[in-house]
């Protein structure tokens, strides 16, 4: 049925016109909106705790008690991107990091909890002093469908991404790991240090290496004001000095199309035992392909997605690392029994990293149910504290 509403009231369609009987009064129907000032005041910047949410979350993960999206049930989500050229009048054209996307996620466990996050990407968007991305967190009741709440979701999204990465260190990271190394100092950057500094307390030395000077001093007096027990916060110029000796290595840069254009990392750079933590685009050597490199996925149904929806080889048009992982196993050079997801080893520690001299390789792709898991924390404490605008959406449906 198709309803259409004329500007003129005299032309307006009547309920009755339509079919519809009056409805007796229903259940009001309302949901919750938290703004970013809200959520602040609810704690989205405590990354400690994000990590502790999501450590939950990625053992219902290995449980199987989570949904994503496409025919596997883990598709990062559904991408809506812009042609190159259009005889379209009006029609938006691609540009670097435009695009809309949707991630739908259900978790599981205490969270019981469906949501999508929206955002929009545009790497213009700087220059109108707006962030990159701007994202959108919805809420929805599992059993009826009900919206429970929109959340500003900026700060979800990059909290828990670096979250990830702690997650990941708390597992697999040494415990005497002292020295981190963050390629790449922009949001992503800030938050992943962040989070390995709550794994690993006793990390006082940081390495850094940018792409601009403007970015590096801005993270360097960052990591001075926030951090002031790091003793050292060491400039570098190139991959091979700014990764050599590190205990935790971390590439949060953006990158291109085709692996030759993605930031290198060799073996022979590496000291023994260290924990590569990788949210971004990464090209590695044949050092780090073999099969003595423990190599963890965030989720290795989240790959195989993307193996099926992205042409091959995967990593060229999709530089995470993981995606590499999927191109090895297509080719036969590597078996699948060398991945172990990081939920089996919250559930199951023995599957982690195996000697201290052990160079462990993380791949993080990101998924929704990070953002539901960690939004569902946050809403919760919401309706508790009294937190946020409450919205009607009706008092009763016109349609049943």
């Amino acid at each position: 049925m198709t309803i259409i509403t004329h500007t003129t009231p005299t032309a307006r369609l009547s309920l009755s016109a339509l079919g519809v009987a009056p409805q007796s009064p229903g259940p009001r129907l309302q949901m919750l909106y938290l703004d970013e000032p809200a959520m602040v005041d609810l704690g989205v910047t405590d990354i400690a705790d994000c990590m502790d949410v999501l450590t939950e979350m990625f053992s219902l993960l290995d449980r199987g008690d989570y949904r994503m999206t496409g025919p596997n049930v883990n598709s990062h989500g559904a991408m809506l991107t812009f042609p190159e050229t259009s005889d379209i009048p009006g029609m938006p054209l691609s540009g670097d990091d435009r695009r809309f996307m949707a991630m739908p996620a259900y978790v599981g466990g205490r969270f019981h909890m469906t949501g999508v996050k929206w955002y929009g990407s545009n790497i213009d968007n700087r220059r109108r002093g707006l962030p990159r991305s701007i994202h959108l967190l919805v809420l929805n009741d599992t059993e009826s469908g009900a919206p429970l709440a929109v959340m500003s979701a900026n700060l979800i999204s990059a909290i828990r991404t670096g979250a990830v990465g702690g997650v990941g260190a708390r597992a697999l990271a040494r415990e005497d790991a002292t020295t981190v190394t963050i390629v790449g100092p922009g949001v992503m950057g800030r938050t992943a240090l962040e989070a390995f500094i709550a794994a690993r307390p006793g990390i006082d030395t940081v390495r850094v290496k940018g792409r601009s000077r403007g970015s590096v001093d801005a993270f360097v007096e960052y990591v001075r004001t926030r951090h002031p027990q790091i003793s050292d916060v060491i400039v570098c110029d190139d991959y091979e000095s700014a990764v050599a000796g590190a205990d935790i290595v971390s590439y949060c840069t953006t990158g291109g199309v085709g692996a030759d254009t993605f930031p290198p990392l060799r073996r022979e750079w590496l000291k023994p035992g260290a924990f590569l933590s990788m949210p971004s685009y990464l090209a590695i050597d044949e050092g780090l392909e073999r099969q003595d490199v423990r190599k963890v996925l965030d989720n290795r149904g989240l790959y195989e997605a993307w193996a099926e929806e992205i042409p091959a080889p995967h990593h060229d048009n999709l530089g995470i690392i993981g995606c590499r992982f999927m191109d090895l196993i297509e080719q036969g050079r590597m078996d699948p029994a060398e991945l172990v997801d990081l939920g089996a080893i919250v559930n199951d520690p023995s599957l982690g990293r195996r000697s201290d001299d052990e160079i462990v390789l993380f791949s993080i792709g990101g998924m929704p149910v990070e953002d539901v898991a960690w939004g569902t924390e946050l809403y919760r404490r919401a309706i508790e504290q009294g937190v946020g605008e409450t919205l009607r959406l009706w008092d009763t449906p016109v349609l049943v």
